[in-house]
């Protein structure tokens, strides 16, 4: 690269900085906001086409912040200390996302718990299956996935679940996982997962508010089509009828 492309190129990140401190993200393509955390680590080369391939490559903005380091060095001009911004910025989020929604009623911040949800399990290439804990309040005090891969009710243990959640002396629990397929419509394996869970959960006197699954950009609420309901019942006329 000549003095004069070096130049060029200069120029152009100092452009799009300068864009970005003016009026944020406002107007940037995913590419070139790409291009800028590539060139975190890298000042001095042109990220441009390898911020586009990426973009080609893995489809979508999230698509990219979610691949492997391998997958993303197999980019070329990706390597491994230019690719520190992409894996910075979604870790940065993540935590940042996580703390908005600690201690915070999720009955009312509904929005802000799917944002996080999203970002941290939404655009995975396999099942991963979160649980939220909630005290007396429904005040969130943890969040942690607890399993990966497909979920069944043979892959998910109920046991494990209620022993984390007196790990954190939780009162009430909220349950999220995810659909590869981008679509969240609950299978017939999600609602017998859901219905073990809401039932080990009463035996042990902890609440199961909701279960949400994580689709394309949507989710299902298991708890606002009536399933929760439903199934806290089926556990009451079960009791009575012993």
């Amino acid at each position: 690269m000549n003095t004069g492309e070096i130049q060029k190129g200069q120029g152009h990140r100092k452009r799009l900085r300068s864009r970005f401190l003016d009026n944020g993200l406002s107007g940037f393509h995913d590419y070139e906001i790409l291009e800028l955390l590539l060139s975190i680590s890298t000042p001095r080369k042109d990220c441009k086409p390898s911020a586009k391939e990426a973009m080609k490559r893995f489809k979508t903005f999230q698509g990219v912040l979610e691949a492997s380091a391998r997958e993303l060095c197999e980019v070329p001009g990706i390597g491994s200390v230019n690719l520190f911004g992409i894996k910075l910025i979604k870790e940065v989020a993540e935590r940042y996302l996580q703390k908005k929604v600690i201690h915070k009623d999720p009955v009312n911040n509904s929005k802000e718990l799917f944002d996080y949800l999203y970002l941290s399990i939404g655009d995975k290439n396999r099942e991963c299956f979160k649980a939220i804990f909630l005290d007396a309040k429904n005040k969130i005090t943890a969040v942690e996935t607890l399993f990966m891969g497909t979920l069944t009710t043979s892959s998910v243990y109920p046991r494990e679940v209620i022993r984390a959640a007196l790990d954190y002396h939780a009162a009430a629990l909220i349950f999220a996982h995810n659909h590869p397929s981008g679509d969240p419509v609950p299978s017939r394996e999600d609602i017998a997962l859901t219905r073990q869970l809401v039932f080990a959960g009463r035996m042990m006197d902890i609440k199961v508010h909701e279960h949400l699954i994580i689709g394309d950009g949507k989710y299902f609420s298991l708890a606002d089509e009536g399933y929760i309901t439903r199934m806290n019942l089926e556990y009451d006329n079960k009791l009575v009828s012993l």
